[in-house]
């Protein structure tokens, strides 16, 4: 069992204990919270909470976490582009296609099934047993860099990183529409889109999201069927302030910018030669759990993406 000792600011006071401690420590759902609260195991000056207790801001919270689940996924021999390795954490390159972690109509063929293999079950257990190891998630159709833990030390240290943003994600994309300004940040809150649970969207009662943008590269022409909004495209870098689920093709859609080949946030048609929308994760930087080293990681864009540069370049 692992003790946690959190303090939470006091820019928290008011908010629920189960909601805060979800957001706290990554790979922990509310649901798995408020199990923690009804067990006792989440104390303030040695006195359990309750589920509904509200957070004063400034006090000291003892976490209780059990010891890990035994793990559920099975190990996959399924290969793994690895960027960087040590006894704590690995960052892989996940390409298209590769789901993270196994989940109903993916029971397996995961990322995570890959690590199990690659690692030899040193995975953190944080996660739960279809979830080790797994810090943060990229969608099943953006590629890119994603880091995993393989001790709940590491677990604990980079999900901290992931709540004071020194664990940073750099994104690439070509999104649709004329760009009138360089850069900009699109400061908007995202939650489950009450129209469709399978989307995301902006709503006043969502959790806080930002995304920065800025414009590598502008097109004069669209990259074939599919394109969008008189016929102009452009590359851009995305840093994540937050990590909401889908928040750079939630917030660009919302700023009339959907990303190519998004047809689920704004993309008309599918785009031939994109699988998915045309979005990788292209840099991440953390300081190292336990050396306390700044590492500063970087992949290149896959080949379909760079086609459609080279197609954009030459129809412009």
């Amino acid at each position: 069992m692992e003790t946690l000792t959190l303090r939470p600011a006091e820019t928290d006071a008011g908010a629920r204990v189960d909601a805060w401690l979800a957001s706290r420590v990554e790979g922990l759902t509310r649901s798995a919270a408020q199990r923690l609260l009804e067990e006792g195991r989440v104390l303030r000056e040695g006195k359990p909470l309750a589920k509904n207790y509200r957070l004063a801001g400034g006090e000291e919270l003892e976490v209780s976490l059990p010891d890990p689940e035994p793990i559920e996924a099975a190990p996959q021999d399924i290969p793994l582009d690895v960027v960087y390795e040590d006894g704590d954490v690995i960052v892989v390159n996940k390409p298209k296609g590769l789901v993270v972690h196994p989940a109903p109509g993916h029971p397996d063929g995961t990322l995570v099934n890959a690590l199990l293999h690659h690692c030899g079950g040193s995975l953190s257990g944080v996660g739960g047993a279809l979830r080790p190891g797994v810090v943060h998630r990229i969608d099943r159709d953006t590629s890119g860099l994603i880091i995993a833990a393989k001790s709940d030390f590491a677990h604990q240290a980079l999900a901290a990183q992931l709540q004071d943003h020194s664990l940073a994600r750099t994104y690439e994309c070509l999104a649709l529409g004329r760009f009138r300004e360089d850069s900009g940040t699109v400061d908007a809150p995202i939650g489950r889109c009450p129209a469709d649970r399978k989307k995301m969207a902006v709503l006043p009662s969502g959790r806080p999201a930002v995304t920065h943008w800025e414009v590598l590269e502008r097109f004069s022409a669209r990259p074939g069927p599919g394109g969008l909004q008189g016929g102009t495209c452009a590359h851009l870098r995305c840093r994540l302030e937050t990590g909401r689920t889908h928040q750079i093709r939630v917030h660009l859609s919302h700023i009339g910018h959907p990303i190519l080949g998004d047809t689920v946030y704004g993309a008309k048609k599918p785009v031939p030669g994109l699988r998915g929308q045309c979005l990788h994760a292209a840099g991440l930087r953390f300081v190292h759990p336990r050396t306390g080293e700044a590492v500063e990681l970087s992949c290149p864009l896959p080949e379909e993406f760079r086609a459609q540069l080279r197609e954009l370049a030459g129809r412009s």
